[in-house]
């Protein structure tokens, strides 16, 4: 399951006040921004870690894909897009 990352009623983006150890229940509370990784999709999240897998290779990634290079580079160029998006709303 994927964490929310905005929220259901309003859809602004959703900020972390608590964490839990499980091992023994200890609790933090406080206002903590989201890693800029949890704040992608899904797909996006998983388009990295196979960029990071291929070591970059758009080329690789396309093959694996099923999809051109083109298609994968315009991919790359959107997420970075929204990456740097993201590192500027801070």
């Amino acid at each position: 399951m994927k964490l929310p990352v905005q929220c259901p009623s309003c859809d602004a983006r959703l900020v972390v006040s608590k964490l839990r150890c499980e091992n023994c229940e200890t609790e933090v509370m406080g206002k903590y921004d989201m890693p800029l990784f949890m704040q992608l999709s899904a797909e996006e999240q998983d388009f990295i870690i196979e960029f990071l897998l291929s070591s970059g290779s758009l080329k690789e990634m396309a093959n694996k894909m099923g999809k051109s290079y083109p298609t994968v580079r315009n991919k790359l160029d959107d997420l970075i897009i929204k990456v740097k998006e993201l590192q500027d709303e801070k």
